[in-house]
């Protein structure tokens, strides 16, 4: 690995790091989601627990890592990880409770998934984490586990950004299958967010299942 990518990994990790020493926590995982703001499919939260001395080369925030790239290090990191949980939270109960509410849900889901697997792997001799770093939520349901909220999480711990790549892939597989089902819509290229060709393609041929009503009546 080169010196810079080295250096910039560690500063990734600058906030763990901190947990490790300060804190003597042994187990961080980190959480994200991909899918608040599209137009159409479901919201995808991640929750991921690496090893203290993982150092993937390229993790980063998954917006900032191509999609070509960012496949390459899901396999990486869901090979890596101790554990990994997610949780897809479809577009009939965003329009239901709110994207807020599903995205929170879909958090505690994640967790519990992850959970459920360290059960499954008594081996590993670990329980739960001991303390979860999530981007921006709160008021969050984290099973017990003590949680800390950080702004731009996902560029600025390796945690973080190991779950949203995670979350980023789930999803946009999810909505290239969509796509197969609904060709005239792009869900392949634009995910379902609010491009301007999708808009346009919304107002020819109106609404499918996948479509979020809350976010979509002014444009129908």
């Amino acid at each position: 690995m080169k010196e810079k990518e080295l250096a910039r990994l560690n500063e990734l990790k600058k906030v763990e790091n901190e947990l490790y020493v300060q804190k003597n926590i042994k187990y961080i995982a980190g959480i994200d989601e991909a899918g608040r703001g599209p137009l159409a499919g479901p919201v995808v939260v991640a929750c991921c627990l690496m090893p203290k001395n993982s150092m993937i080369e390229g993790v980063n925030d998954s917006k900032k890592v191509s999609e070509k790239k960012r496949e390459k290090l899901y396999d990486l990191i869901t090979q890596e990880a101790i554990s990994y949980g997610v949780g897809i939270i479809g577009q009939k109960e965003i329009d239901e409770i709110n994207i807020l509410q599903a995205t929170k849900k879909g958090l505690t889901i994640a967790i519990k998934e992850m959970e459920k697997k360290l059960a499954e792997n008594p081996e590993l001799g670990v329980n739960k984490p001991d303390a979860i770093l999530v981007d921006a939520l709160t008021k969050i349901d984290t099973d017990g586990i003590p949680y800390k909220s950080i702004i731009h999480g996902d560029a600025i711990s390796y945690s973080i950004a190991c779950s949203s790549i995670i979350a980023k892939v789930t999803r946009d597989r999810i909505m290239r299958q969509w796509d197969e089902i609904y060709p005239e819509y792009g869900f392949a290229k634009h995910k379902g967010y609010g491009t301007a060709a999708h808009i346009k393609a919304i107002k020819e041929y109106g609404l499918c299942p996948l479509h979020r009503i809350s976010f979509t009546k002014n444009f129908v």
